[in-house]
């Protein structure tokens, strides 16, 4: 069984940062789509950002474009969420999720039900 262990997420000030990274065991994560989602108190789950396999082309959805940034570190075989100039609104639990069913995805999808392994949920605060 896939299993996605998430590590970093905290309490922090607005404008300031924080690093999310995703950790796989039994499959490698390069040649996979990978996505991070997100949901806040009383809100419906959201995408946040997705990166695909081979394709070097991230996609965000509007509200983080220019603050986050998802990347792959194959070494490490994690990927990773940067999360800068953080705001209020960014408060959320925050998943990340593989789509081990397609192999060298060109694209990634940002569509939820796309993905069928998910990590647990890690908390980022943003709050003054």
């Amino acid at each position: 069984q896939i299993q996605l262990v998430k590590s970093g997420g905290g309490l922090v000030q607005p404008g300031g940062s924080l690093r999310l990274s995703c950790a796989a065991s039994l499959i490698t994560l390069r040649y996979y789509a990978v996505a991070w989602f997100r949901q806040a108190p009383g809100k419906d789950r959201e995408e946040v950002a997705c990166i695909s396999s081979f394709d070097p082309t991230p996609y965000y959805t509007d509200s983080v474009r220019g603050r986050f940034t998802v990347s792959k570190d194959t070494a490490k075989n994690t990927v990773n969420l940067q999360m800068n100039n953080l705001k209020h609104e960014d408060t959320a639990v925050y998943y990340c999720a593989i789509d081990s069913k397609k192999i060298a995805p060109e694209r990634c999808s940002m569509k939820a039900a796309e993905y069928n392994s998910w990590g647990q949920g890690t908390q980022v605060t943003v709050s003054s």
